[in-house]
C-alpha cells in the first residue's frame, strides 16, 4: 500500500486542476496514490482527470452522479485511500516540489504520528506569495517533537482547514471521521481530529500554495442562507464531546472557536443576505447560551464586548456598534463614486451624458483588431445577426484610417467622433476580440462579449507576467478591463482552461466554436475556386500560405524564409501567399520580390478565411492561424528556425516541436526538402494532423456563430448539440476540387 493518499475533489475547475496533478505527479517522493473525486462537475474537469489517470496508474478517478458538495465529494475519496496517511488537496491548490519528501522524513522521524500539521503560504493572481501569518506556531520548542494537543494548544488557533494536515488512515477509521454536508465542513473534521489525536506532530516547512482567485472559487465569500450551516457544523462538533467525555476540557477552547467562528460571518459583508443577518445574529446567541461552559471567561476589551452582545442577545446594540464602520464604508464609496465621475469627466461631456441615456436594446457595436476593420468571429457574429435576429441594429467602430477598407453596407461609426462615443455608451452589446479601451464604462445592462482571436500557443494574460521581456502591460488596468466581460468564447477546451486562468474574472465561458471559423466548414467546392481564382491561381498551381506570427523583439515584418529561394527551388507550379502579422506596415522587400508573380503579399487581404481556403497547404511558425487551418484537415507545415528563442522569450504552453500539427522543418535547406518531395502531405504528417485536430478543433463545427446568438442575443439557454467530430464536413481542397471539375 502507497504511503499516502491524496484525495482531489473536483468541481469547475478545468482552469486549474492541470497545475494541481502536476505539481503531484513531479514530486520527487513517488510511494502515492491520487483519488481524484469528480463532483459532477459542469465543465472539463471530470475528463481533465481521465486524461491523467489514463497516462498515470496512480490515478484513479471517481466520477459521483450527481453534484454532491465539497464534504461528501472528499467522503467518496476517503472510501477509496489505501495509504498509510491521507492528505486532502483542493484542486485549485498545488504541492510545492518536494513536499511529500518531506512529509515522509518528518512521520519517519517522528514515529508516524496521528497527525502532521504544515506549513503553506498564500499564493495570488498578481504573482505574490504570501506566508501564513502564524507560521511561528509549527516552529520547533522545548519539549518533544510528538505530542498531544494539550501540551501545545495554541495550535487551535491555525487555519483550520484539512489540507494542511496528514492524517494516520488508521486513526481516522478508528475514530470514524467523515465530513459532513454543507457549508464549514472543515471545522468538525478539523476540531475532532486534533482534540482526539494522541500523537501530533508539526513540520515547520511550506508544503502547499493555497491559490488566492481574485474572483470566485472561494464559496464562504458568497452570499448565502448556506452560511447557517456553520450552526449544525458547530453542533457536531459538540457532540462529539459528548460522545468523548474524557475530552470535556476542551469546551472552553472550542466554545471560543465558535464564538469567534460567528462573530466573523456576522462582520463580512459577503456572506449573509441583509434579511438574514438578525436571524443569524439570535441563532448565534442561541448557542452562546446553550454551549457557554461553565466559569467561561470572556475575552478582553472590543471582542469581549462582542461575546457580551451575544451573550445578551443585543442585536440592536450591535447594529449600533457598528454605525460608524458603515459610516467609513460609505464615505470610501463615496470618494470611488467621485474618481469615476473624474474619469467619465476626461472622456469628454458627450459621453458622460450619454451613459444617462436608456441603453438601446436593440443596438449592438462591433468592433475587431482595435477597430481595423470588419473581420474575424465579430464579422462572423454579425452576419448570423444579421440573418436570426435582424431587429437588432449592427454598427462598426472603425479607426478613421481603415473606414475605406470596409464592405459596402456595414454602417460604420468613426472612432472617436461624436457617433462612436454615443454608441458605445448606449448599445445594448459590446463585441470585440480585444478589450475596449481603458476609459469605456461598463453599464448596468450592457452585455460584453468577448470573442478572442485565436488558440493559444503562446503565454497570454496574466501568464505574461514570468516573460518580461514580451510585455510591458499592466496587468491591474488588463484585468479591469478584462471585469466587463460577460462572455468568453471557446473553441477548444484547452483554450477555455487557459482563458479562466489567465482572465480570471466573472465571465461565462461559452464553449461555442469560433465563428469565423465556420465558413471553414460549409464552404462549398464553387466557394474554393472562387478563392483562388481572386488570387489569380490557377487550378494546376500549389498554393502554399505563409503566414508567421508576431514577434515581440522585432520592429518590422522580415520574413524569416528566403523566399525568392524557396520559389526557385519548388518551380513554376507552386505560388507562395505571404501574409505578414497585421501589427507590421507592408514590407518594401515583398514588394520586390512579387514581380515573379509566383510571390503574392496577401497581407491586406481583408479576409483570411478566404486564403485559407484558397491554400494547399499552410506554413506558418507560430502563428495560431495553424489552429483554425486545421479544421480544413489540409496539411500544415511548420518552420520552427528560432524556437528555442521565441518560447523563451514569449514563452508557449505546449512544446510544438514534440506536438506539431503537420511535419517540422528547422532550416530552409529541410524545408525546401519538405516540400519537394511530397513529405508535407505524407502519411506522417496526416496523423500528426488528425490528433491536433482532434484536441483544438472540437467545437468547430461549423454551427459556432447561430449558437453564439440564439445563447447572447436572443437569450435562449440550451445550445445546439455539436455535430459528432467524424461526422463534420469541411470545404474541400484545392486538388479535390480539380478532380471533381474534371470529372464533369
Amino acid at each position: 500500500m502507497p504511503t499516502f493518499t491524496l484525495v482531489v475533489p473536483a468541481y469547475g475547475v478545468q482552469s486549474y486542476v492541470t497545475e494541481c496533478l502536476d505539481s503531484v505527479l513531479g514530486q520527487d517522493y513517488t510511494d502515492f496514490e491520487v483519488v481524484a473525486v469528480d463532483d459532477c462537475s459542469p465543465d472539463a474537469s471530470g475528463a481533465i482527470l481521465d486524461e491523467y489517470a489514463a497516462r498515470d496508474a496512480r490515478i484513479r478517478v471517481i466520477h459521483l452522479t450527481e453534484n454532491v458538495g465539497l464534504g461528501r465529494a472528499r467522503n467518496a475519496g476517503l472510501a477509496g485511500a489505501r495509504g498509510d496517511y491521507i492528505l486532502f488537496l483542493d484542486s485549485d491548490d498545488t504541492l510545492v516540489p518536494g513536499a511529500l519528501s518531506s512529509l515522509a522524513h518528518r512521520l519517519e522521524a517522528t514515529g508516524h504520528p496521528d497527525v502532521l500539521i504544515y506549513d503553506y503560504a498564500r499564493t495570488y493572481w498578481h504573482g505574490e506569495v504570501r506566508p501564513n501569518a502564524l507560521a511561528e506556531l509549527l516552529r520547533s520548542k522545548d519539549g518533544p517533537d510528538v505530542f498531544s494537543l494539550s501540551d501545545r494548544p495554541e495550535l487551535l488557533d491555525l487555519l483550520q482547514v484539512v489540507w494542511n494536515k496528514a492524517y494516520r488512515r488508521d486513526f481516522v477509521t478508528r475514530l470514524g471521521l467523515t465530513f459532513p454536508a454543507g457549508y464549514y465542513e472543515d471545522a468538525p473534521w478539523t476540531f475532532c481530529s486534533l482534540i482526539a489525536a494522541e500523537r501530533v506532530s508539526v513540520l515547520n516547512s511550506v508544503c502547499v500554495h493555497y491559490r488566492q482567485r481574485r474572483q470566485g472559487g472561494n464559496i464562504l465569500k458568497t452570499v448565502s442562507r448556506k452560511h447557517f450551516d456553520v450552526f449544525e457544523q458547530y453542533d457536531r462538533v459538540f457532540s462529539f464531546i459528548d460522545e468523548h467525555p474524557e475530552l470535556d476540557h476542551w469546551r472552553p477552547q472550542l466554545f471560543r472557536k465558535m464564538v469567534d467562528h460567528y462573530l466573523t460571518i456576522l462582520k463580512q459583508p459577503d456572506r449573509l443576505p441583509k434579511n438574514a443577518r438578525q436571524e443569524f445574529f439570535h441563532r448565534a446567541a442561541a448557542d452562546y447560551g446553550t454551549y457557554l461552559p461553565e466559569g467561561f471567561q470572556r475575552p478582553a476589551g472590543g471582542r469581549g464586548y462582542k461575546y457580551s452582545l451575544l451573550e445578551r442577545n443585543a442585536y440592536s446594540t450591535m447594529v449600533g456598534a457598528t454605525t460608524v464602520a458603515k459610516a467609513r464604508q460609505a464615505l470610501l464609496r463615496r470618494q470611488r463614486s467621485l474618481i469615476n465621475l473624474s474619469k467619465r469627466g476626461a472622456m469628454g461631456a458627450l459621453y458622460h451624458s450619454s451613459l444617462r441615456v436608456p441603453i438601446n436594446e436593440n443596438l449592438a457595436l462591433f468592433s475587431a483588431y482595435w477597430s481595423r476593420g470588419v473581420s474575424c468571429n465579430p464579422a462572423a457574429i454579425d452576419a448570423a445577426l444579421a440573418e436570426l435576429a435582424p431587429h437588432v441594429r449592427r454598427v462598426w467602430a472603425v479607426r478613421p484610417d481603415s473606414v475605406e477598407r470596409v464592405p459596402k453596407g456595414v454602417e460604420v461609426v468613426r472612432v472617436g467622433s461624436r457617433a462612436y462615443w454615443t454608441a458605445l455608451a448606449r448599445a445594448k452589446y459590446l463585441v470585440n476580440n480585444v478589450n475596449f479601451g481603458d476609459t469605456v464604462v461598463k453599464r448596468e445592462g450592457q452585455i460584453h462579449l468577448q470573442t478572442h482571436h485565436g488558440t493559444p500557443l503562446k503565454t497570454m494574460g496574466l501568464d505574461q507576467r514570468k516573460y518580461p521581456a514580451s510585455t510591458h502591460m499592466d496587468f491591474e488596468k488588463l484585468l479591469e478591463r478584462c471585469d466587463r466581460w460577460d462572455y468568453s468564447l471557446s473553441s477548444n477546451r484547452f483554450s477555455t482552461a487557459a482563458w479562466e486562468r489567465v482572465y480570471p474574472c466573472r465571465y461565462v465561458s461559452l464553449e461555442t466554436g469560433y465563428p469565423r471559423n465556420d465558413e471553414l466548414v460549409n464552404s462549398t467546392s464553387e466557394d474554393v475556386r472562387a478563392a483562388r481564382w481572386a488570387l489569380g491561381l490557377a487550378d494546376s498551381t500549389t498554393a502554399f500560405l505563409y503566414m508567421p506570427t508576431h514577434r515581440e523583439y522585432e520592429t518590422e515584418f522580415r520574413p524569416r524564409l528566403d523566399l525568392a529561394r524557396v520559389a526557385d527551388e519548388l518551380g513554376p507550379d507552386v505560388t507562395l501567399l505571404v501574409r505578414g502579422h497585421y501589427f507590421y506596415a507592408s514590407s518594401p522587400q515583398l514588394t520586390a520580390l512579387q514581380a515573379s508573380g509566383r510571390i503574392v503579399d496577401v497581407s491586406a487581404h481583408p479576409r483570411v478565411e478566404e486564403l485559407y481556403l484558397a491554400a494547399d497547404g499552410l506554413i506558418t511558425d507560430y502563428s495560431s492561424a495553424m489552429f483554425d487551418y486545421a479544421v480544413l484537415d489540409r496539411p500544415i507545415v511548420i518552420f520552427a528556425d528560432d524556437w528555442e528563442t521565441y518560447s523563451a522569450v514569449r514563452g508557449t504552453y505546449f512544446d510544438l516541436l514534440q506536438e506539431p500539427p503537420g511535419a517540422v522543418a528547422t532550416n530552409v535547406d529541410d524545408l525546401i526538402g519538405l516540400l519537394r518531395s511530397g513529405d508535407w502531405r505524407g502519411v506522417s504528417s496526416d496523423l500528426l494532423r488528425a490528433a491536433f485536430r482532434r484536441r483544438f478543433c472540437e467545437f468547430d463545427d461549423g454551427l459556432a456563430a447561430e449558437r453564439v446568438v440564439r445563447r447572447v442575443f436572443l437569450g435562449e439557454k440550451n445550445m445546439l448539440p455539436f455535430v459528432p467530430f467524424d461526422a463534420r464536413p469541411h470545404a474541400p481542397s484545392p486538388a479535390q476540387v480539380l478532380e471533381l471539375v474534371e470529372r464533369v
